[in-house]
């Protein structure tokens, strides 16, 4: 699969855990605020496991598959295969990226979480799709992580990675437009959105503001 970069641009993370809506009439109040991917995050207290999650994951697949959405699942090939999704994302403490493509070949587009240079040249060479940048801002996702600031996309720009970048950490409609203008193709967000008191409302507002991020830079 070939990986439109232009599809990145409103990422949209969540499971259950982190909203507390019902999760298919959230993803799609987000993709009617146009959003242009999604990826399925079963983690931390309360998350779904086993059939469960395979069932919810089935559902919104559907509804990401029916509006053109991409796709992604968190840290598990094995259920993005069984899902058909479209790609699968992985961390730094997750299964090497060498070792999931050598098991999802061509089937999946695969995304890499990275903080540093390092960790982004690493994932590029090594076959990445697309990788995520940051904590950008504080987040309560990573509390445990320093911020690396907008500047750190412009930074990865300056040394050359040409892969799509997706700027994670903090997004809100209102810094959204400034990391786009600092090189990234997108923004991902958990609770800009999922806890949002008008998801549709908060979803529009941040792809709009991503939008008019890249339209600065001439993308």
């Amino acid at each position: 699969m070939v990986l439109d970069r232009k599809a990145l641009l409103s990422y949209f993370i969540f499971g259950t855990p982190d909203t507390k809506y019902d999760p298919v009439w959230l993803l799609e109040q987000a993709i009617e605020g146009g959003i242009t991917a999604y990826q399925f995050r079963e983690k931390g207290p309360g998350a779904l496991t086993g059939e469960e999650r395979l069932a919810l994951a089935r559902r919104l697949r559907a509804v990401a598959r029916r509006h053109g959405v991409l796709f992604f699942v968190d840290d598990d090939p094995d259920l993005a295969l069984e899902v058909e999704a479209d790609g699968v994302h992985i961390g730094q403490e997750d299964e090497p990226i060498e070792r999931v493509r050598q098991r999802v070949g061509t089937k999946l587009l695969i995304g890499v979480s990275t903080t540093t240079l390092e960790q982004a040249k690493r994932a590029e060479a090594a076959g990445a799709d697309y990788i995520g940048a940051g904590p950008i801002f504080p987040t309560q996702t990573k509390p445990g992580k320093p911020p690396v600031g907008p500047e750190h996309v412009a930074r990865l720009r300056e040394a050359g990675i040409a892969l799509p970048i997706v700027a994670i950490g903090g997004i809100t409609p209102e810094n959204a437009e400034g990391v786009m203008r600092h090189g990234a193709d997108g923004v991902a967000y958990i609770s800009a959105v999922a806890r949002a008191d008008e998801p549709k409302k908060a979803a529009r507002a941040i792809t709009r503001a991503a939008e008019a991020g890249l339209g600065q830079r001439g993308g």
